[in-house]
């Protein structure tokens, strides 16, 4: 689990034969959370009017620039704990644990140290990366098995980046058309290997 498995980290974990964290990993976090800020009162302060266009009534329904309904509260809130009855059952099956059991104890969001999960039969055993590895290697009758690592793509930046920043800034003027240009209303993608 390496320093955190969460909440979604910790739900996608639970499909491992055996879970290992080191001692002050983050995880459970068992539980699932909607959240929006109603921001009415302030767009009425300043003067924004909010404009939906939508295909059926529920589609703007964590819309902040007006209140929530309570058809829309209740139906959020059935959504949530349906997800989190969903979310609770395959904790419960993986770890063999009773669902009730959880839902009394720790299944409550509280985050838990691995030291914790251990003690709450959340995970099977503590130790560092290199430890899961070994276990990796035994349980997979495979004690030559390689691990590869995969990382972003080779770039002469990043190679650069290594050697820390310099002294001396280059500032390079571009033409406007080499800039890119961010234009409201249309979707973006970045890479993930972009980030720095």
């Amino acid at each position: 689990m390496d320093s955190l498995a969460a909440s979604g980290g910790y739900y996608v974990s639970c499909g491992g034969k055996f879970l290992m964290a080191n001692e002050t990993t983050i995880t459970g976090s068992i539980g699932v959370i909607i959240q929006t800020l109603n921001y009415e009162q302030l767009f009425n302060k300043i003067g924004l009017a909010s404009v939906v266009f939508k295909s059926g009534k529920f589609k703007d329904m964590l819309n902040g620039a007006r209140p929530i309904t309570p058809e829309e509260r209740e139906l959020v809130q059935n959504f949530i704990m349906s997800t989190y009855d969903k979310f609770l059952g395959i904790v419960a099956k993986e770890r063999n644990l009773p669902a009730d059991l959880l839902r009394n104890t720790i299944a409550d969001g509280r985050i838990l140290s691995g030291k914790e999960a251990l003690q709450n039969k959340l995970i099977d055993g503590l130790g560092e990366l290199d430890d899961a590895f070994a276990k990796a290697r035994q349980l997979g009758n495979a004690p030559d098995a390689k691990v590869v690592k995969y990382g972003p793509p080779f770039s002469l930046f990043r190679l650069l980046r290594v050697f820390g920043e310099s002294e001396s800034k280059i500032e390079l003027q571009l033409p406007k058309q080499l800039v890119p240009q961010l234009e409201s209303g249309r979707a973006y993608f970045l890479p993930s290997y972009y980030a720095p």
